[in-house]
């Protein structure tokens, strides 16, 4: 299991580097929906450390607390939700933006949620309280693939050509419903068109009965910081009124963002 391809490298002294910390960390990453459940071999192949050390990193996380054994098998324990909360309570980002995200929700009558893009997937780190009894979308802390939700489309349209081609080289776009686009050259006309527009909506690519719309967050350099969007009920709303009654709404919250974040 490689590192992410858009993670960023951070150049220090080696004297300063603690490679085991990250061998520690891709330990932990390697368990997903697929993998809930795996031995110290499974673990070795899937993060490329040697099985000898995997065993010990697997041991030490038992010991910390992170996981847990039945003696064959390893699997996360519930404390390992503290590394994403503490990122959900420390950053600024979620903080900020959430005055703003509960505003638009109380005047739309919809859920916002804000995400930013990790690698090949969209995480979710803020979601408004929804208006509704019943309210659908990602709650904070979600992931999913980048190529089946909105806000992937906007982010991945921040990239430059270059880095998007490899992004798309390197991505494996599985198919979740008969809307969702297995080839990458009509996904990045897909990007290009929203680099276009400037926001990008989707219909029925993760569940058959949503749809979503998304804008970029961008501070006042240029640089984008995340994006802003909806995920919404397609048989209340239709592209022609959500690009009407929404998406200005949208526009004018990520303005009111763009001199704060």
């Amino acid at each position: 299991m490689s590192a992410s391809p858009l993670h960023a490298e951070f150049p220090i002294d080696p004297a300063d580097l603690i490679a085991g910390l990250g061998r520690g960390l891709s330990v932990i990453e390697s368990f997903d929906d697929e993998h809930p459940r795996m031995t110290v071999s499974e673990v070795s192949q899937r993060t490329g450390i040697p099985r000898t050390a995997a065993r010990r990193y697997l041991l030490s996380l038992c010991h910390f607390g992170y996981a847990q054994t039945d003696g064959k098998h390893f699997w996360l324990a519930p404390r390992v939700l503290r590394l994403g909360q503490s990122y959900l309570g420390a950053a600024r980002l979620p903080r900020l933006v959430q005055p703003f995200i509960q505003r638009l929700s109380m005047a739309t009558g919809e859920t916002v949620n804000v995400s930013v893009l990790d690698g090949h997937e969209v995480v979710y780190i803020a979601r408004s309280n929804s208006p509704r009894v019943v309210s659908i979308g990602f709650h904070s802390g979600a992931r999913v693939p980048a190529h089946v939700v909105t806000p992937g489309v906007v982010l991945l349209a921040r990239l430059s050509d270059e880095a998007l081609s490899k992004w798309i080289d390197e991505h494996e776009f599985a198919v979740f419903t008969t809307h969702v686009t297995c080839d990458g050259k009509t996904f990045v006309e897909w990007v290009r068109q929203a680099r276009r527009m400037d926001h990008w909506i989707t219909m029925q690519l993760l569940d058959p009965g949503l749809m979503g719309v998304a804008v970029a967050l961008v501070d006042r350099h240029g640089n984008c910081k995340g994006a802003l969007g909806m995920t919404l009920q397609v048989q209340a709303w239709s592209i022609k009124t959500v690009e009407e009654k929404l998406l200005p709404s949208l526009r004018e919250t990520a303005m009111a963002l763009l001199p704060l974040i």
